[in-house]
Formats: structure tokens, sequence, C-alpha cells
């Protein structure tokens, strides 16, 4: 089994090279959407939240309120280490599961988004960093996912530098470009990761 973290900047693309990595015969095991996973209603991570954070941080419906909570969080490294003690050991158990149920041979795919902030790069074979500009990035999130410039500012400005995450990369992925130079950059990667799987 080849184990390869992926990993860049919010608003850098990294879903599109998941995606693609996934069509070509990856294992994807995706960090945030398992750690979205383990605090739907009715989850006991859900429950530690609201314990936490108090009922204010639930929807009408009974969902967390992730922009809620997002808000609370940023804007304080004690809130921030109080969620994260209860989601990440939620989402470390359930990767495990999922890396577990993978076949022998599988390059599995890792989508961690703090991968370089946790410090978590030997625990991969391959380490892959997906890239852009940060004026790239803003106009990403405020035109794509209708961020604030400045909460777009203070996202990116709370991860990684692009130096930091270039720094533990094996490859880096510059997705300045058009989709079919993301394709192009996608499989001459692939071809590595087919090449060093054996090995794995």
């Amino acid at each position: 089994m080849l184990k390869v973290g992926l990993t860049g900047g919010i608003g850098a693309g990294k879903s599109e090279v998941s995606r693609r990595l996934a069509a070509r015969g990856a294992v994807v095991i995706d960090a945030d959407r398992i750690a979205r996973e383990v605090v739907e209603p009715g989850t006991p991570g859900l429950a530690a939240v609201v314990a936490e954070f108090g009922d204010g941080v639930l929807l009408p419906d009974g969902a967390m309120d992730r922009e809620k909570v997002g808000q609370i969080v940023f804007a304080d490294p004690e809130r921030l280490a109080a969620l994260n003690a209860i989601v990440h050991p939620l989402v470390g158990e359930r990767m495990q599961e999922l890396m577990d149920a993978a076949p022998e041979d599988a390059i599995v795919v890792y989508d961690v988004p703090l991968l370089t902030e946790n410090k978590l790069a030997d625990m991969y074979d391959v380490v892959i960093v997906v890239d852009a500009p940060v004026e790239l990035q803003l106009d990403r999130l405020t035109t794509r996912r209708g961020m604030t410039e400045e909460a777009a500012r203070a996202r990116i400005a709370a991860q990684a530098s692009r130096e930091e995450r270039r720094a533990i990369a094996h490859h880096v992925i510059d997705n300045s470009g058009s989709l079919g130079d993301l394709d192009a950059q996608v499989a001459e990667i692939w071809s590595d990761l087919t090449r060093r799987a054996p090995a794995a």
C-alpha cells in the first residue's frame, strides 16, 4: 500500500486533484468530509461539540452551524484546540477504518488540509502539495465560495505559508493554469505513484 498525503491551501484546488486521482483508481480518504461526518446530527461527536460550545452552534434542523463554529474558533486558539480535541481523534479513527478496508496494493490518497500545520508529512510515503498564488486563492474564495475578502484573507493567513507547504512536498502541482494543465500534471504524478506502489 502506498500512502500519499495530499494538501494545499484553501482555494488552491485540492479537491480537483483528489477527484482526478480517484478517477485514476486511487482510494481517496478525505479528512474534511470525514470531519463533517463525525459531527452529523445524532453522533457522539456533535454531542461533544454542543457540550463544549453550547446550543448556539446548532442550526434549526439540529445540524452543526459550521460557519458559526468557524467564527468562534478562528478568532481564538484555545477554542480551536478544544474543537480539535473533539474532532481529530474521531477523524483519525474513521481514517484508520477506511485504510484497513483498502486493498493491500492500493494507492491511498489522504486529502488532509492541515497536513503541514500538524506536521504529518512523515506519515506518508509521498506528499503532494497543490499550490496557487494567494491572489488566485482569494479570487476563488470570493467568487466561488462567496466569502468576503477579509474572511478569505483570514483563512489563508491561519494556514501554513506556500513556502512551508512546498518545503515538505515530493510533488508540487501548480494549479494556476487551465484544467488541461492540471490534468497533465496529475497524469505525470500518477505514473510516479504507480511506479512507487509495488516498492511500498
